[in-house]
């Protein structure tokens, strides 16, 4: 798997974190707790856990964008 897949399976787990920031500021609710049993469910944990290692790698997109841009060849 490329960088570039990599980069965008990271940035679509971080939207999903996000829209769900979102719902619990907005509305207090946890659309992940919901779906998977609530925060103390270990499939629960373990979508937070990815979606944060999503938001860590994220960090390293600063350097690459900038160093490297997309381009189609």
């Amino acid at each position: 798997m490329r960088s570039r897949s990599f980069d965008y399976v990271a940035i679509t787990l971080i939207i999903i974190g996000a829209l769900n920031w979102g719902l619990i500021g907005f509305f207090q609710f946890d659309l992940v707790a919901f779906l998977f049993g609530g925060m103390t469910s270990w499939i629960s944990r373990v979508i937070y856990a990815i979606i944060g290692i999503a938001g860590i790698y994220a960090l390293t997109l600063y350097g690459r964008v900038y160093d490297h841009p997309y381009t189609n060849s």
